[in-house]
């Protein structure tokens, strides 16, 4: 299956094909592209795992380009390997934040902590608290504005990646759940 993007928001002046690109936080590789889009390939492993299945043709997705050492290091890695998919629960405006729940896999169970970072949908954030399966996380104004967060609905599916340094760890201390 391929996928086609079009993006008048992403820099593609120096793209190549080969080069990765993140879509929801899932890392996928440029195939071609022009200068306002871009086609990769997707995987059915990847559909199966990720909100791949969810996307509608129009969509307004998060897009981010890979690292470069000149762009230097801010925020966690994020690598666009997803282990799991979450559904946002609640919605609670707080000042000029808005706490963000999401309900998610049991498997992540030892992934996500507070104080922790997450991916969701590509977007770097600090777990604020975590109860039971839910865990919570809150955004400020330029996320909302800058990400597609503020226009996700209330059981509406997002992408998550915890942190790989917690996954090194998680295995080297043998519990691999």
């Amino acid at each position: 299956m391929q996928i086609q993007i079009q993006t008048n928001q992403l820099r593609m002046e120096d793209l190549k094909v080969g080069d990765s690109i993140c879509v929801n936080g899932v890392c996928l590789t440029v195939i071609s592209f022009t200068e306002n889009e871009f086609i990769a390939d997707v995987m059915p492993e990847t559909v199966q795992r990720t909100t791949f299945n969810h996307f509608t043709k129009g969509q307004q997705i998060n897009l981010e380009r890979s690292l470069r050492p000149i762009d230097g290091i801010d925020g966690h890695f994020v690598l666009g390997h997803i282990n799991g998919t979450g559904i946002l629960t609640k919605r609670i405006p707080n000042g000029n934040s808005i706490k963000l729940f999401f309900k998610y896999d049991s498997n992540l169970k030892y992934q996500i902590v507070e104080k922790g970072s997450i991916a969701v949908n590509g977007i770097s954030l600090t777990v604020v608290q975590v109860i039971g399966n839910v865990f919570e996380v809150d955004i400020i104004p330029h996320t909302t504005q800058e990400t597609t967060l503020n226009q996700l609905r209330i059981g509406g599916s997002v992408n998550l990646e915890t942190d790989i340094l917690g996954k090194y760890l998680m295995q080297k201390v043998g519990n691999k759940k």
